[in-house]
């Protein structure tokens, strides 16, 4: 087919498209909204991917996080094979660090929060906090996450460790909630009924996916917290690895001097947990796996259907224009001219609704960005190619039948067709 005779048929194609405007809107409408779900959750997943990835960078490649249980695992329905382990041990940090060389820095970390069963309260004044997460650590906690980075005032000292004061750095939230905008550095809160001096605040991290972050945390040193709270026994080490070690090395170290410390017999498997910074990329990796077959599924079947409109509606088209199929027959067209004429209808009304769709796309990420910037749902120029081509292929696809059909006919018997 010469250029002129593509150029011919694709002018017939769209004058027939445009003659037929609403049977055409309706046609192309499973198509938009196929590619408009594809494109719109691809442009969220994308922000999320970024928005994870960068949380895994800010926390630090190099940080390393000791549990007795996985990560994720609901403290109050823990299954019985973790729930039998035996805790961790506020000192085995310490033996750790000789056991490990390639260790950097550590430190040990007491949680006390409601997703323990505990509950807490801050008070200053008429104000008070009932939600915060009341954590001891070491001074090394902000090395070993980069993250959380004291934004006024201080941190504890390892002197104020040694004599277990009572000094607390808060999270960027609760000094809101309890000070407003009066500087909360060298004021006194109430802490579970105990004073303690506000030394220092964090700087703002709104946490994970909505999870709770620093903001909401009171840091006391650890052995100011292991004072006020023995009955709060669940232990996290959390540690970095030199720059000069490989991690596979390291990692080995810990896991060796784990075993060690917690007599753990030779073949039994480790009863704890060593997990990397990129733990969050791997979950969160998992779980868009499941989203991407999820949306996958739906959107075929929006693509399927709008698939089966286009080619009923082709076979309508097919009967109405028999008599014209039959002329252009007659007077020298081709059976291949007759299927190319079809097809072009096909793919140009899914072409037309893939960028309806991706535009569509677009928009509902725009949307979603403004409403959560965080997320920062952006359509990839890969997805959206990926829903101009998907559109083309279900058109060729479901017009291909329709389209040969057409070429097949007699032109003797649909000149008499009425």
């Amino acid at each position: 087919m010469t250029r002129s005779e593509f150029r011919e048929n694709l002018i017939v194609s769209l004058d027939t498209l445009r003659a037929h405007k609403v049977r055409s809107a309706l046609t192309l409408l499973g198509v938009v909204i196929g590619v408009t779900s594809v494109i719109t959750v691809a442009a969220i997943i994308d922000g999320l991917n970024k928005y994870v990835a960068d949380k895994v960078e800010k926390m630090g490649s190099r940080s390393y996080f000791i549990t007795r249980f996985p990560f994720g695992t609901d403290p109050n329905r823990m299954p019985e094979k973790y729930r039998l382990r035996k805790r961790l041990e506020y000192t085995d940090a310490d033996k750790l660090r000789d056991l490990a060389p390639g260790i950097e820095k550590l430190s040990a970390l007491g949680t006390r929060a409601s997703f323990f069963g505990d509950t807490n309260e801050l008070r200053y004044g008429g104000e008070r906090v009932e939600r915060a997460i009341i954590r001891g650590a070491g001074v090394d906690y902000c090395d070993v996450i980069p993250m959380f980075v004291v934004e006024q005032g201080r941190y504890y000292t390892q002197a104020e460790v040694d004599r277990a004061a009572q000094v607390v750095v808060l999270g960027q939230a609760i000094a809101d909630s309890l000070f407003g905008r009066a500087s909360p550095l060298g004021k006194q809160i109430m802490m579970n009924g105990s004073p303690f001096e506000v030394i220092g605040i964090f700087a703002h991290d709104e946490g994970l996916l909505g999870g709770p972050g620093v903001d909401q945390f009171a840091m006391i040193p650890l052995s100011t917290f292991r004072k006020h709270y023995p009955e709060s026994k669940e232990v996290i080490i959390i540690y970095t690895v030199r720059r000069d070690v490989d991690p596979a090395v390291a990692m080995d170290e810990v896991g060796d001097g784990l075993r060690r410390i917690r007599k753990v017999p030779y073949k039994s498997e480790n009863d704890f947990e060593i997990l990397s910074s990129d733990f969050l990329s791997k979950l969160w990796g998992q779980l868009t796996g499941a989203i991407v077959i999820l949306t996958s599924v739906i959107s075929s079947i929006g693509l399927l259907v709008g698939g089966i409109g286009v080619m009923n509606i082709m076979l309508i088209s097919v009967t109405e224009r028999t008599k014209e199929i039959g002329i252009r027959k007659a007077i020298g067209a081709r059976a291949s001219d007759i299927r190319v004429q079809f097809l072009l209808e096909a793919l140009v009304l899914t072409t037309a609704g893939g960028i309806i769709g991706i535009l569509g796309g677009f928009v509902l990420a725009l949307l979603i960005r403004t409403a959560a910037p965080s997320i920062g749902a952006t359509v990839s120029p890969f997805w959206a190619t990926m829903g101009v081509t998907l559109s083309a292929v279900v058109g060729l696809f479901f017009g291909y039948w329709p389209a040969n059909r057409a070429a097949k006919l007699d032109p003797i018997v649909c000149l008499r067709y009425e």
